[in-house]
């Protein structure tokens, strides 16, 4: 009788389950934004100050700008954008609308300037960093290569993480080896131009990668684009997710230090700066 039971109960049990009806949810996802009805615009001032504005209602904004030789020069996810080309030419500037819908891209809208904003590079960082259109070229310094800092350094002194380390070579030789880890040359010759040569950890073997840079002087950031990563030395490249947003802590005629955050450590350490420090190649 008590077998009888157990298998009347366990009978009962997977007969309520299979009778149960799978609830379907019939609530579908919006249509995505009708292309035709993207409504946006793309102006320029008589300085060369491009202000792209998105006036389509229900979604949000994604911007991408690039040279006429296809060189991506920044992005932006803000309804309306403000940007300086400070070169003559001409422009092809990218929108696409996001909304629950999905994702609808705009046809591109191009702007010609006709003339080169030359007040724009008067702030004596420009010539510090690059010699406007000459050129200048910068080289790891390995009288002292490397440092670590907080997330304050430098620019924020009372902060909770201000600290810094930026030891000499002979303080810290253990950091990388003392040998010709390339270059990184910038100028202004009608565009932001960036190269950077990068010798390999094990070898001596060089690649070089071209594109373009932006520099926001008063937020000391740097943005290089089309893939080209900053100069390093030593092994830390796996260490940092993103080697092409810059922190500027340091930029004079002789000496420039950029940082990259330190936010996949290897060996479980926190967030941090790791500071590259250069020098102009003689």
């Amino acid at each position: 009788m008590k077998k009888f039971l157990k298998l009347f109960v366990a009978f009962t049990a997977i007969g309520s389950l299979v009778s149960c009806e799978a609830t379907v949810d019939d609530e579908s996802l919006p249509a995505p934004v009708d292309a035709s009805k993207i409504d946006i615009s793309v102006t320029a001032d008589a300085t060369n100050l491009v202000t792209m504005k998105n006036n389509t209602p229900g979604t949000i904004a994604y911007w991408e700008y690039k040279d006429a030789a296809g060189n991506l020069m920044g992005t932006s996810n803000l309804n309306e954008a403000k940007v300086m080309f400070p070169f003559k030419g001409t422009y092809d500037v990218f929108f696409t609308a996001y909304s629950k819908g999905g994702a609808v891209p705009a046809e591109p809208v191009s702007i010609t300037l006709e003339n080169t904003n030359e007040s724009y590079f008067t702030a004596p960082e420009w010539e510090m960093l690059s010699k406007k259109v000459e050129g200048k070229t910068w080289v790891v310094d390995m009288s002292g290569p490397i440092g670590w800092a907080g997330l304050d350094y430098p620019y924020n002194p009372s902060g909770s993480d201000a600290w810094s380390w930026l030891p000499t070579y002979a303080e810290a030789s253990w950091a990388m080896a003392d040998k010709n880890w390339g270059e990184m040359t910038f100028d202004l010759d009608g565009a932001y131009n960036v190269s950077v040569t990068q010798t390999a950890l094990n070898d001596d073997t060089q690649t070089t990668k071209t594109g373009t840079f932006s520099f926001d002087i008063a937020k000391h950031k740097m943005k290089f684009n089309g893939g080209v990563e900053m100069l390093y030395g030593g092994d830390y490249h796996p260490d940092c997710s993103d080697w092409t947003t810059l922190n500027v802590i340091e930029l004079t005629e002789t000496s420039m230090r950029l940082a990259v955050i330190r936010d996949q450590s290897r060996t479980g350490e926190g967030k941090c700066q790791i500071v590259f420090h250069f020098k102009p190649k003689e």
